[in-house]
């Protein structure tokens, strides 16, 4: 039984839940922002969109390879009344719906632009109007490249060219000078957009940057005010405040606040983004190099968001009948249909994470489907445990696999200790011996070995969550016991190291204070494996109520120094820095170690610790940390020689994890992302590599901000990838599993950090 000194500095698991009741829980409902791409398989007869005409009534006409043709379900139909009889010819519906052809050739016209007055087409060398069913030149100064036109709602119309911006004014066209507060002129000789929004308010994109008149004066955003590109090709007005602005590598859209940048082909057709235009529904149509690209943000919640990665996990991702859940490898790009999903270095860890999340949903909501998934997770992981048994290659009792591959696959033996001969002259503590895969005692299955600290670290994540909040009938409950009980006792009666078949420890399962105090070689892992093993006895005490457990992470703590080696998990050199593996591993064990420990001192001693680690990842925006140290750290205080500190999360943390949730593309598939251009990244110096034992790379950064990218532009599988990168490959081949969603959104619904559906 937990101590009541326990109970009153960790709230037991009532508690937890209730630690939010303070703060109002973030609402379910938000805009998804979903693309959808048209390209020459929905009919357009070229893949390179020149003229986009949105009518007020909804219809959608996409001019392309000399061809007008509307939208309708999602296809291109030809508008055969509108095709040019020749290359010197263009042919326009008019604003009084007459059809009317005019001796432009075709392919000079960039803009179709509509207002009260006429329909302007805009060329190169001048932006003409069309009255009366006649081509009507309006003056323009001929020395200067037409970009774009823009009219305002009150009828005013603007011209970015070559030349600077010209207002139309009576017959002729008058130069608009920018000046900024102190009366200085911006530069705008070269003006590549310009548009009105909503209100009214004029804008204008230059290579230096984009410039908005307000009532104040003029408005300018460079890259450190978070623009992230220049290289523009127009403007569009949205809904709103919004404004999108189109380029040659990908679209951005301001929302009144902030600049959202959408590259690479989870959003795009293709980068090269000619122009924009918004319907009355909200949604964006892009003109690009590479077919039609269109852009909504249809309101869901976060229990739909949900329901479809689940949709998604079940029909495609999960593998075996146990199933394991990790990513999926398609046989063919973007088609979801041909997922063929294979064994991962780490299925019992991601299992682990994806179980966790139904055990926080089904503790949320009771929701039957949770708890089926919850269970199914459980027996999957428990399978991992006795299928290593009884076989020619038999571990010690209570050893875990990494993974299973069924017998009828090709022998994943075959060439591999060559492999690892290779990989020891790099590893001094690689171990080089066969079977690395041995069979199972029924013949029927391959377990890998050599299971290493992650995988145990998402096993004792799970268990306990199973075991509290989903496990209900005394039969489960000692079901849970038994594989908990197995494991721990394994790795005590081994001096606190996985061993394998082979007698010796796995290369990663080393927890014993001769290996993390005594050997150079270990040094480094100290802390996050002392936090780990202190974690792993909290949790065995709670599951099977034995106090030696306790015991014995006391005895580690006294004795061999673990509660001050817990004190610095990871060795790092600031944000962006380390091995980030160890960042998802040290928050599952500090989380568990809050929760379960009896002991006050280690208590305090990790949630300072906690604190410390959790400043360091702020920046990275992630749901799953900033919601795991926000049970433990609000509301609480640290003590030290020095007196009482609060250890509350900064200002912030909720809304920056909403974001992301919210940010997660429903499109999981790993599409390349690039980032390393922008005007609003900050490099890392080039000294701070991912890891002190991988190469120097300077591909690394954040925003001006100091916060990295948002999900929207990057892509992972899970909570381990580097964050700090700015560019990411990937061929829309492997689709990812919604496990990086699920967990922190299921987590936060149970402790309140989230409103309920």
């Amino acid at each position: 039984m937990r101590s009541r000194t326990c109970l009153a500095l960790v709230a037991g698991l009532t508690g937890f839940a209730l630690l939010a009741a303070d703060l109002t829980p973030a609402p379910q409902k938000f805009r998804q922002e979903i693309a959808r791409r048209l390209t020459q398989t929905n009919g357009l007869p070229a893949p390179d969109i020149q003229l986009l005409d949105l009518a007020a009534d909804g219809r959608h006409r996409v001019f392309a390879g000399g061809r007008w043709g509307e939208i309708r379900d999602g296809q291109w139909t030809p508008l055969a009344a509108l095709a040019p009889k020749s290359d010197a010819e263009f042919t326009l519906t008019d604003n009084r719906g007459r059809n009317v052809t005019v001796a432009l050739p075709w392919k000079s016209v960039k803009q179709l632009v509509r207002t009260p007055k006429g329909v302007w087409l805009v060329t190169a060398g001048d932006p003409y109007l069309v009255q009366d069913g006649r081509l009507v030149s309006q003056g323009w100064p001929s020395k200067w490249t037409v970009n774009q036109l823009a009219a305002s709602p009150a009828g005013d119309v603007v011209v970015a060219s070559g030349g600077g911006l010209f207002r139309r004014v009576d017959n002729g066209w008058a130069k608009l000078d920018v000046f900024d507060g102190l009366g200085r002129a911006w530069a705008v000789n070269d003006v590549l957009g310009v548009g009105f929004d909503n209100a009214g308010r004029l804008w204008f994109a230059t290579k230096a940057g984009v410039g908005c008149q307000t009532a104040q004066g003029w408005r300018f955003y460079e890259g450190k005010d978070g623009l992230p590109w220049n290289d523009f090709t127009g403007i569009a007005t949205g809904e709103g405040d919004e404004v999108w602005f189109t380029t040659h590598l990908g679209v951005i859209r301001w929302d009144g606040q902030d600049f959202h940048y959408r590259q690479g082909q989870r959003w795009l057709p293709h980068d090269d983004v000619r122009a924009a235009a918004v319907d009355t529904a909200g949604r964006a149509w892009l003109a690009t190099a590479g077919g039609l690209g269109v852009i909504e943000r249809p309101t869901m919640t976060f229990a739909e968001k949900a329901e479809f990665y689940e949709g998604e996990i079940e029909r495609y991702v999960k593998r075996t009948p146990f199933g394991y859940t990790a990513e999926a490898p398609l046989k063919t790009v973007a088609d979801k249909s041909t997922a063929s999903p294979d064994d991962s270095d780490n299925d019992g860890l991601w299992t682990a994470m994806y179980g966790a999340g139904e055990c926080f949903a089904y503790g949320a909501t009771k929701d039957a489907k949770a708890r089926e998934r919850a269970t199914h997770a459980f027996e999957a992981l428990r399978f991992l445990q006795k299928v290593t048994q009884g076989g020619p290659h038999a571990p010690p009792k209570g050893y875990v696999a990494r993974t299973i591959r069924p017998i009828e696959w090709r022998d994943p033996n075959i060439g591999r200790i060559e492999g690892d001969r290779e990989e020891a002259k790099r590893d001094g503590l690689w171990k080089v011996y066969e079977p690395r895969w041995p069979k199972s005692a029924d013949g029927k299955w391959y377990w890998k070995s050599d299971t290493s600290s992650d995988e145990l670290d998402g096993h004792y994540f799970f268990y306990p969550l199973y075991f509290d909040l989903v496990a209900e009938t005394p039969a489960e409950k000692e079901r849970v016991r038994e594989v908990v009980r197995d494991l721990t006792d394994h790795l005590v009666t081994h001096g606190f190291t996985l061993t394998d078949h082979d007698g010796k420890p796995t290369r990663w399962g080393v927890y014993s204070p001769e290996a993390m105090n005594g050997d150079p070689r270990w040094w480094a892992e100290r802390g996050l494996n002392a936090l780990s093993i202190l974690s792993y006895l909290s949790v065995a005490g709670h599951v099977t109520g034995d106090a030696k457990y306790h015991a014995l992470a006391g005895e580690l703590v006294k004795k061999h120094g673990y509660g001050q080696n817990l004190m610095f998990p990871k060795v790092q050199y600031g944000p962006g820095s380390g091995n980030h593996s160890d960042d998802e591993m040290a928050v599952m064990c500090f989380y568990n170690l809050l929760r379960y420990a009896q002991d006050p001192a280690l208590l305090n001693s990790a949630r300072y610790s906690f604190y410390a680690y959790w400043a360091n990842e702020a920046p990275e925006l992630n749901p799953f940390f900033n919601f795991a140290f926000a049970v433990h750290g609000r509301g609480q205080k640290i003590t030290n020689v020095w007196g009482q500190f609060p250890v509350e999360p900064w200002a912030g943390w909720q809304e920056e994890s909403l974001a992301t949730l919210r940010g997660f593309p429903l499109d999981r598939l790993n599409w390349a992302h690039r980032n390393s251009h922008r005007l609003d990244v900050v490099k890392l110096p080039k000294q701070k590599s991912k890891d002190l034992y991988d190469p120097e790379d300077s591909g690394r950064g954040h925003r001006t901000n100091g916060k990295v990218l948002p999900v929207e532009n990057r892509h992972f599988n899970h909570w381990n990838t580097d964050p700090w990168d700015l560019d990411y490959g990937g061929s829309g081949n492997v689709l990812g599993s919604g496990t990086v969603f699920l967990l922190p959104y299921y987590l936060g619904l149970y402790h309140g950090f989230i409103e309920k559906p």
